[in-house]
């Protein structure tokens, strides 16, 4: 029997994934309420210290994505207000929102990355940093926001990362683009659960192919020589090391056939958790239901993480 009973689902947040993280929310605490606990769901504005007080907690499930839920802020809060949280703790969730500095943990644990750049945005938007195909992305935004494939023959990039309407950090990395498959590989608990090959019917992975209904999909487990699938959950669990992430965490891969490189994107120490998700896919596959799954996370709870 858990300790814990009485949980607070932090979901919504105010960054530009506040959309999904609502979904992921509900649908954790639709989980955890099938499970058997009580469950208070919070939408996690300025005042969630004086909602945590006044919910009395015993764990909270940090359903938040994005900036100030997934960077180490929330998870402060939790820490100074000894309530135990899911997920990473506030070092690693704070690294693996940076991509720059993910990427440095990566490469000294030996994790396959490509080369990159980091300046401001509108010296992106000015001239091709690198040769194309390259990618432009936030360095600290996840769910594929604002991100931009620039491909051969385009003139320049993209006039959007310029403009004055533009609301996410102004920090953009600027890397190679790998062509290629794109594989995921979920770690529960420090091991790896499967290996799943996203087929997006849009151009790329984006935030569209990632959490509308029929927006890619999901082989699992993904059609890879055991030799592959080996070393994908292989650095899957390295990256989940490098960085220090705790629960469940998701890393992200391209694989190319062509040149037989794996090469790590990102991990995601908060990995959505929608009915499209991929998580909860592979948990399926391994024969864990959606309320054990939850289950699992809240149970893996505690503070100093």
């Amino acid at each position: 029997m858990t300790a814990f009973r009485r949980v607070a689902v932090l979901l919504g947040g105010r960054s530009a994934e506040r959309e999904v993280s609502l979904v992921s929310g509900r649908a954790c605490a639709a989980g955890l309420r099938e499970g058997g606990f009580e469950v208070i769901e919070i939408d996690a504005g300025d005042d969630l210290p004086e909602k945590l007080r006044a919910a009395k907690p015993d764990a909270a499930f940090n359903a938040l994505h994005g900036r100030w839920g997934e960077d180490g802020c929330v998870q402060g809060v939790l820490e100074m207000m000894r309530i135990p949280y899911t997920h990473s703790g506030v070092l690693a969730s704070a690294l693996a929102m940076h991509k720059e500095r993910a990427k440095a943990a990566f490469r000294a644990a030996g994790v396959p990355v490509v080369k990159s750049i980091v300046v401001h945005r509108k010296v992106a938007s000015e001239r091709h940093l690198m040769e194309p195909p390259y990618v432009v992305k936030p360095v600290s935004e996840g769910s594929s926001v604002g991100v931009f494939i620039i491909r051969p023959g385009d003139n320049r990039p993209p006039g959007e990362l310029g403009s004055a309407d533009w609301k996410l950090s102004d920090e953009v990395m600027v890397e190679e683009y790998v062509p290629g498959r794109e594989l995921t590989a979920a770690v529960m608990g420090g091991k790896a659960l499967a290996v799943t090959e996203i087929v997006p019917k849009t151009q790329f992975y984006d935030y569209d192919a990632k959490y509308a209904p029929g927006g890619s999909e999901h082989v699992v487990p993904a059609d890879l020589s055991p030799e592959v699938t080996r070393e994908v959950l292989r650095l899957a669990e390295l990256a989940h090391v490098a960085l220090g992430c705790r629960g469940v965490s998701r890393t992200d891969f391209r694989y190319d056939e062509a040149t037989g490189r794996i090469i790590a994107l990102e991990v995601n120490t908060q990995p959505g958790m929608t009915p499209t998700s991929l998580v909860p896919e592979q948990a399926a596959h391994k024969g864990m239901s959606f309320p054990s799954l939850v289950r699992w996370i809240v149970e893996d709870a505690s503070c100093d993480r």
